[in-house]
């Protein structure tokens, strides 16, 4: 492996290289990569118009062909992050447009690149604002195989179509798990679910690992089923969609997240504990750069971003009545809207309920030791 800056004059990097990262890759059989960290880029899935695809320059690697916004990361950057900045430069994807669903990594040994696949949340026209395209246009997901591809998207669409079907949701027996360690939560149940939904909120928003929610390895009827089996898909990190059900005096609790800013890319940090930082997995920790939290009023949401596009969410469901009734509607919503719903909870009698709705169940413990595993990461 050898690593090549751009030629004098390329017209990628007619100025020379601008970053560290901007660098070929050259395997010893002689292909090269763009990327001396790696690479990364963004399929934007809007639910109308399709997924947004970059036609591109003659003089671009592969030029020519239809791919997707991207391109190399700097030094020490996250693939979430290097992925929304390159389609920001590129294409000019607004900040808080996208919400991120996975993360899928091609790893090569001497280079990787990482897919970023993330739902538009707000309907945007993508703009030409570099040289590197010669168009930007919203392609239905049954055309794109009619277009000509790059090669490394063409290897790897077939898998991300598949993977566009799949969408975790995780609702969350609050009280069972709150009430799963005597730590002094009856004192103070309001404030005891606010530190449960900021710890869910980092959790979704530093990705969940392959097999965790679902695949070969996870116990039980949860990994056996072919509906769930996509959650073990190799180098697939899940951003999951999380809804909190709260009763009784936990319903007082504050609508509002932690901290204050407007949403994706406000710049307060959260951490497990409500301050820190986030880690976004593959060693990667922000510190709290550029990552924001916001509560989003009377429903209850607190929402997370890193640098222009959402990462994590959490619902709050404030119960009328019996919390089980809740979480069961909840699951029901859920369920018939398609996504993969797992429910968390150690209570027998509800178990059977939210099953007989074709959700899985994850018991509370299960969902402490991945809250509490995520605090060790961070050194607590």
């Amino acid at each position: 492996m050898s690593i090549i800056p751009p030629a004098p004059g390329e017209p990628r990097r007619p100025q020379g290289p601008r970053n560290p990262g901007d660098a070929w890759v050259v395997a010893e059989t002689g292909e090269k990569y763009w990327g001396r960290f790696g690479a990364a880029g963004l399929l934007a899935v809007d639910p109308v118009r399709g997924v947004l695809l970059q036609h591109r320059v003659g003089w671009s690697h592969f030029g020519g062909t239809w791919g997707l916004p991207g391109g190399a990361l700097h030094e020490g950057e996250s693939a979430l992050v290097g992925a929304i900045r390159e389609a920001q430069e590129e294409a000019g994807v607004p900040d808080g447009a996208v919400r991120a669903r996975f993360t899928r990594v091609l790893d090569l040994k001497i280079w990787s690149y990482t897919t970023v696949v993330a739902d538009v949340v707000e309907p945007f026209e993508p703009v030409i604002s570099d040289p590197e395209s010669l168009a930007l246009e919203w392609v239905p997901v049954d055309a794109v195989d009619e277009r000509p591809l790059h090669p490394g998207f063409a290897d790897a669409w077939p898998a991300l179509r598949a993977l566009l079907a799949v969408r975790p949701s995780i609702v969350v027996d609050a009280a069972n798990v709150i009430g799963s360690v005597p730590d002094g939560w009856w004192r103070d149940r309001a404030g005891a679910a606010e530190r449960l939904r900021d710890r869910l909120a980092a959790w979704a928003a530093a990705g969940v690992e392959p097999g965790v929610l679902g695949g070969a390895g996870v116990p039980g009827a949860l990994g056996e089923s072919e509906k769930f089996g996509a959650l073990g898909e190799p180098g697939v990190r899940w951003y999951p969609d999380v809804t909190m059900v709260v009763e009784g005096a936990a319903r007082k609790m504050s609508g509002a997240g932690a901290g204050a800013g407007a949403g994706a890319g406000a710049g307060v940090a959260l951490d497990a504990d409500g301050a820190g930082g986030v880690d976004l997995g593959g060693g990667v920790d922000l510190g709290g750069a550029g990552v924001g939290v916001a509560g989003l009023g009377a429903a209850g949401v607190g929402a997370v971003g890193v640098w222009g596009v959402g990462v994590g969410a959490v619902g709050v469901v404030r119960a009328d009545g019996h919390g089980d009734d809740a979480i069961v509607g909840e699951a029901r919503r859920l369920v018939a809207a398609g996504p993969e719903v797992i429910v968390v909870t150690s209570d027998r009698e509800l178990r059977t309920r939210v099953e007989a709705l074709g959700a899985r169940i994850q018991s509370a413990g299960w969902m402490r030791d991945q809250l509490d595993a995520r605090s060790a990461r961070r050194g607590r």
